[in-house]
């Protein structure tokens, strides 16, 4: 594949995950309201497990070829999950004085995200983690 092709992959897959991404924030924010980003939240579990199960894919090579990583991984995932949205939305509610929230913000989103890629990666390749 040409470098000109995959670029124009990861640009689509970066459009559509931005768009997902805008998509989540909207439905949860009407639903929940913006007391706790629960979409970033949201969207960086989401992006974790489909980013296990990806590997997992691409190591056991039983679902899909590697020319996918491009549109999934770098295109799509970069944009769906932004580790910077996260950062703002834990600092903000730092400096607003909302401490329990914020350190709820990082506790849940490191550990239901590990929790997230270790479960599709088992999901795909029942077997060990790689490395």
């Amino acid at each position: 594949m040409s470098y000109g092709l995959t670029l124009l992959i990861v640009a689509f897959g970066g459009a559509v995950g931005a768009i997902t991404r805008f998509q989540i924030t909207n439905w949860f924010n009407g639903w929940f309201g913006n007391s706790f980003p629960y979409a970033t939240l949201t969207v960086n579990v989401v992006g974790c497990f489909i980013m296990g199960l990806l590997v997992a894919a691409l190591n056991t090579g039983t679902l899909i070829s590697p020319h996918w990583r491009p549109l999934i991984a770098v295109g799509f995932l970069g944009a769906l999950t932004t580790f910077s949205t996260f950062s703002f939305d834990t600092l903000a509610l730092f400096t607003q004085g909302f401490w329990l929230r914020a350190a709820m913000n990082v506790i849940l989103n490191l550990v239901l995200c590990m929790i997230a890629v270790a479960a599709g990666y088992a999901l795909l390749s029942r077997g060990s983690m790689p490395g």
